[in-house]
């Protein structure tokens, strides 16, 4: 596998990780995105979501798909993918599973789809499969899955019963009560957890009075969500951890710092999504502050910072945060 320091290594719901970093759906496309740029390898991720996948080929949202934002970047790309056949049959032969593990982003607008393109991504090589259960439920008048802990228990139970492989459920942020759904995806058969997706959100031209992006609204990543996110994953951790349900911290990870936050709330890995945009090769970079860390700490292995979080004991101030 990878040529890191073996202190990284970890063990993922039976898989092995060579670095607790994962490479975010839609950010590598099928894997091949970053293949092209000099000096980049996966053998610096523990694992490599593939881009959202559905049951029949999708061209996406008209544009414009991508706007940055202060600290962010929002996005509407409208899961634009080949469709699951093209994607098993064409795409994964082509993928060296030898460097790293790679997951598989199953995405749908009815239960049936899921259950579709579980069914298919089983049959196939791929390490594991992440559901995201943020997509709209057409059935339902187009509310997301992953907002309400019935309809998501719903999407996992299906899934469940056509795979044997590792399913990731991928939270939404935008819901009530995060820990009740994931302590519902637990019992619906969720093995693990990625912990957020991306918060719904605008930016609007003035001149036109329109919003930059063509389908009005996004998904909102980037340092701006850091905070919100290592507080969902602190949330679900006092959950998950009774289960021994590992946690994908992700949200805005930009250093080495924001990596160790996130393994201190609660997290098993840590998924780099955005800032991968602009500096292709963060990835060694991190990898090489949490071995600082484990130094700076004598810690021996990764796996000890998880969930190390010390807690204050002052009384915890109004949710105002007045």
């Amino acid at each position: 596998m990878a040529d890191t320091d073996p202190r990284l290594a970890l063990d993922f719901c039976g898989l092995p990780f060579a670095t607790p970093l994962v490479l975010l759906s839609g950010c590598v496309g099928f894997g091949e995105e970053y293949t092209r740029v000099q000096g980049f390898s996966n053998r610096d991720a523990g694992a490599v979501c593939l881009k959202g996948t559905t049951g029949t080929q999708r061209l996406g949202n008209a544009p414009h798909r991508v706007y940055e934002t202060p600290a962010g970047m929002l996005n509407a790309i409208g899961l634009q993918n080949p469709g699951v056949d093209r994607v098993v049959d064409d795409i994964l032969p082509t993928l060296d599973f030898g460097e790293t593990r790679f997951i598989a982003n199953v995405s749908g607008s009815t239960v049936e789809e899921y259950i579709e393109v579980t069914r298919r991504f089983d049959d196939s090589p791929i390490d594991a499969i992440e559901i995201n259960i943020s997509c709209p439920n057409v059935k339902e008048g187009g509310v997301a899955f992953g907002n309400d802990p019935d309809m998501s228990a719903r999407v996992v139970a299906a899934c469940r019963k056509v795979t044997r492989k590792p399913l990731v459920t991928k939270l939404s942020p935008n819901q009530t009560d995060i820990a009740e759904n994931a302590r519902r995806c637990i019992e619906a058969g969720s093995d693990a957890f990625a912990v957020i997706n991306t918060l719904m959100g605008m930016a609007i031209d003035i001149e036109s009075r329109t919003p930059f992006i063509g389908n009005n609204q996004g998904g909102l990543s980037g340092p701006a969500i850091k905070p919100i996110a290592l507080l969902k994953v602190h949330q679900v951790y006092q959950v998950a951890r009774a289960h021994g349900i590992p946690i994908i911290g992700q949200g805005g990870v930009t250093t080495p710092e924001d990596a160790i936050e996130f393994l201190l709330a609660g997290a098993t890995a840590v998924g780099v999504g955005t800032a991968l945009f602009y500096d292709p090769l963060i990835l060694p970079r991190i990898n090489r502050g949490i071995v600082a860390y484990l130094d700076r700490q004598g810690l021996d292995h990764v796996g000890q910072i998880t969930g190390g979080l010390r807690l204050n004991t002052a009384r915890p101030t109004p949710l105002c945060g007045c």
